[in-house]
């Protein structure tokens, strides 16, 4: 069988209806902070907020066969300027299209992004400690289990764990400086 291929690309306002319907699957909403009941209106309240000028989220899909099967954003860690370096990720996939690719795809676009264009130094993320497969795909981009928060979030009427996962940067930027010579 031939893979299909995935294209990331930004999200769009028009992705709300997709993105919800997505945020609804009860395999998605259970390994993230969303609760059931997805509403399209607040997706697109969301989306529409990533895009004001000077916002420095970003917020992607991943399409195959001309259909969203994933999603991901990336997120400021926060208001203080001595975590301006930070950022926050977090990533879903439809349960068709799980362990396809396509978090890959999308793990890699935010790594590249955070690494190549924003100049980010650490990337964080929180992930269930029964979420295999996405603690999996996060250790191949080089992240690390940094601790367990005991009792994290009430997932289905119990408390579960998390782990608090980072990774830094594996190849800091540095300013090309030009040596010897007189400008011009």
């Amino acid at each position: 069988m031939s893979k299909k291929k995935i294209s990331i690309r930004r999200v769009r306002p028009d992705d709300a209806a997709a993105i919800a319907r997505l945020m609804d699957e009860p395999v998605v909403y259970a390994n993230l902070m969303q609760m059931p009941y997805a509403s399209e209106e607040a997706q697109r309240a969301r989306i529409a907020d990533s895009l004001l000028p000077g916002k420095t989220d970003l917020l992607l899909v991943a399409e195959r066969d001309g259909k969203i099967v994933g999603s991901a954003g990336m997120h400021a860690a926060g208001p203080a300027l001595r975590r301006r370096h930070v950022v926050m990720i977090g990533l879903s996939v439809v349960a068709g299209a799980q362990r396809q690719g396509v978090g890959t795809a999308l793990m890699q676009a935010l790594c590249d992004y955070a690494d190549r264009w924003l100049g980010v130094l650490r990337i964080e993320l929180t992930v269930y400690v029964d979420n295999a497969a996405a603690i999996a795909l996060y250790r191949k981009f080089g992240f690390e289990t940094e601790g367990r928060h005991r009792g994290y979030a009430l997932r289905d009427g119990r408390y579960v764990d998390a782990f608090a996962m980072a990774r830094l940067h594996p190849d800091p930027p540095a300013a090309a400086l030009a040596t010897g010579g007189e400008p011009g």
